[in-house]
């Protein structure tokens, strides 16, 4: 009859095996005291030091609310519904891709901040790029002197992005970069709430207040540019029908007024003579119905244009002094004791169990 009393081999470790071996390692530990006060009284001073050499970083808030854009109602609605029976498009939507999350996220786009460094700026009587007062504030023209490749070039005002270099595209992907990693928040504090914050970093107060609403000017222009684009086309080519149809009139009117010149006192009998004075008169009255249906039409197209205009209304500007965060002395202490006293306790750890691997 087979055994099935064998005694079956347990690799698991017991809660009592588990505690006994904390406590050898506490005691490990415990015994190395010395280091690891070391090295905490190293953590301090490092992280003290680190507080004196930390600049303080100022946060520029601008807070703005986008225009809940709707379909016309009531009687700009009945009016645009006459436009379309006109075949007329005035360039009416009831929704866009730049509205809610995307709005944000054009804010942080390359293209937005590349062109938002590339603003003017009055600096000491001295009108820069935001982009140069970024690399002053970097001293990165310091690093460049010894590199002919990097000591000449400049960032110009409003200078056009195509016509960069290879070096200065890299440039300003590193500018880009540290922007959105750290110097560059947008979105809501509440979603329940349609109010959308704006906040930019930097160790230089100026820089961030600009930069903020400089930034904001540049994703303002260019959505109402985007958003309102079709609402002008069609409001361009009203304007110049109106033109062109008010053009004709005036003609119809002097050939008009010529015809009825050259019929005066004419004999009754030769009605022919009379013929170039009618059709003008058609041609007046004809366009003097186009013409007003198309001024008609031009205006409600203003109309329709100045709606769909004011995009984002800024609520809160960035006012000097900004607030600024300073990394104290006392966090620099803590955080510096309890980075340095982790790395070297995860040392003495490491070296423990070399030796009991070699051994």
């Amino acid at each position: 009859m087979e055994n099935n009393n064998i005694p079956i081999e347990n690799d698991e470790i017991s809660l009592k095996e588990l505690i006994l071996k904390a406590k050898e390692w506490y005691h490990y530990l415990l015994s190395q005291w010395k280091i690891i006060v070391l090295a905490g009284i190293i953590g301090a001073v490092l992280g003290v030091t680190y507080s004196f050499f930390k600049k303080p970083v100022y946060t520029a808030t601008l807070s703005f609310a986008v225009e809940d854009e709707k379909s016309g109602g009531g009687g700009l609605g009945s009016a645009l519904g006459l436009a379309s029976s006109f075949g007329l498009d005035l360039g009416v939507s009831g929704g866009g891709i730049f509205t809610g999350a995307n709005l944000t996220e054009l804010f942080k786009s390359r293209s937005m901040v590349e062109k938002t460094l590339l603003s003017p700026v009055n600096v000491n009587g001295k009108v820069i790029s935001l982009a140069e007062m970024y690399i002053q504030n970097n001293d990165w023209r310091k690093k460049w002197k010894e590199n002919p490749k990097f000591s000449s070039i400049q960032f110009l005002p409003n200078a056009k992005r195509d016509d960069f270099t290879r070096i200065q595209d890299s440039i300003m992907g590193v500018m880009y970069a540290n922007l959105s990693k750290s110097g560059l928040v947008v979105g809501q504090k509440d979603k329940k709430i349609a109010i959308i914050n704006i906040d930019v970093s930097s160790t230089n107060e100026l820089f961030a207040k600009y930069f903020c609403e400089a930034l904001a000017k540049e994703v303002s222009d260019f959505y109402v540019d985007t958003k309102s684009k079709k609402a002008r086309m069609n409001m361009a080519i009203l304007e110049r029908q109106v033109d062109s149809i008010r053009g004709q009139l005036n003609g119809s009117i002097t050939r008009v007024a010529v015809a009825n010149d050259n019929t005066f006192s004419l004999n009754p009998a030769l009605n022919v003579r009379r013929t170039p004075a009618a059709r003008s008169q058609v041609d007046v009255q004809a366009n003097t119905a186009i013409l007003t249906e198309l001024v008609k039409q031009s205006e409600l197209a203003k109309v329709t244009l100045r709606k769909e205009t004011p995009l984002i209304q800024v609520i809160d500007r960035p006012i000097l002094p900004l607030p600024k965060e300073r990394f104290g002395k006392a966090k620099g202490l803590v955080m510096g004791v309890v980075i340095v006293v982790f790395f070297t306790i995860l040392f003495l750890i490491f070296r423990r169990l070399l030796k009991e691997l070699i051994w």
